[in-house]
């Protein structure tokens, strides 16, 4: 899968301690993850790596936007993104579940690719309710919704 190439980090080669490395999220990781709700986006991933014999201790910081569709108006908006957390990916022979916090891989892999966690990351940092700022919701959508509501109202009265 080459999105998981694209997020990946080879580690193999890299001395124990501290290592910096930097991704850019665009429309192709929502794509691959078949994501309805989330119709794109743009976000930039700084991760941090500390790398021991026996595992990586990973820190990520992603900040951007993703497109979703505004729930009050139905129009496409621009969600922000930001987000910090860690992931210890532990090097075992033995094959372990992800839990969302600790990943296992086997030491003979040589790389671990990122690209499930960040997108997971990006999406439990969405608000619950996506909607316009104030004032930039469709005026067309929303008097078409005052409409619907009124009729409503009258039909509930009768």
């Amino acid at each position: 899968m080459e999105i998981a190439k694209r997020y990946s980090i080879a580690y193999k080669g890299l001395k124990n301690g501290h290592h910096e490395f930097d991704f850019k999220v665009d429309d192709t990781l929502f794509e691959a993850m078949e994501n309805a709700d989330i119709k794109g986006g743009d976000c930039d991933v700084h991760v941090t790596m500390n790398r021991s014999e026996t595992m990586l201790e990973l820190g990520f910081a992603i900040n951007g936007y993703v497109v979703c569709e505004c729930d009050r108006c139905l129009d496409d908006c621009k969600v922000p993104v930001e987000y910090e957390g860690e992931l210890l990916v532990k090097f075992s022979t033995e094959v372990r579940d992800y839990d969302g916090e600790v990943m296992w891989i086997s030491p003979a892999d040589g790389e671990v690719s990122l690209a499930q966690y960040i997108y997971e990351s990006i999406v439990l940092a969405l608000p619950y309710s996506r909607v316009h700022a104030e004032g930039e919701c469709n005026p067309d959508m929303l008097a078409r919704f005052t409409v619907v509501e009124e009729s409503d109202d009258e039909e509930q009265s009768e």
